[in-house]
């Protein structure tokens, strides 16, 4: 098998390689930590997956808002990074979030999608959706991304 060198791959290209690796094979990051899994990727919009755990639990004993801001964060700036060329960067500069709804710590599923809505030459700005198993709307954010050509 020929080495794959993730520099020299769009981020549209990284996301979908990322997306057909088995778990055992996906580098260490936040993703691996959560267990956030890849549903879809296309080219300014991405869709992660999350199954609620007892870790995730506040003093209240529903999900801690830190996760869905997470899955925002992480769904809104892999969108922004499926735009961009190969050995182009970029970092959260800012996020919003607002939560409709407590997220139990028994849901089923949580998807967070995050969509581009503007790509520029410094910044970018997406917004995202964090939704139920049964497509309730549960939180929605925004993010703009600096970016590094």
């Amino acid at each position: 098998m020929t080495a794959v060198d993730p520099a020299g791959m769009s981020g549209l290209e990284l996301l979908r390689l990322a997306s057909t690796l088995p778990e055992e094979q996906r580098p260490p990051g936040i993703g691996s930590l959560l267990g956030m899994e890849i549903e879809e990727v296309e080219e300014g919009r991405v869709v992660f997956g999350l199954r609620p755990r007892p870790e995730f639990a506040n003093p209240l004993g529903t999900v801690h808002g830190g996760i869905p801001s997470t899955v925002l964060d992480s769904a809104m700036a892999c969108a922004v990074h499926t735009t961009l060329p190969a050995g182009a960067g970029y970092t959260s500069l800012e996020l919003k979030v607002n939560f409709v709804r407590t997220i139990r710590l028994d849901e089923e599923w949580i998807r967070g999608e995050g969509t581009v809505i503007h790509v520029g030459t410094r910044t970018a700005t997406a917004e995202g959706r964090i939704t139920d198993a049964a497509g309730r709307l549960l939180a929605h954010g925004t993010t703009t991304c600096m970016l590094f050509r």
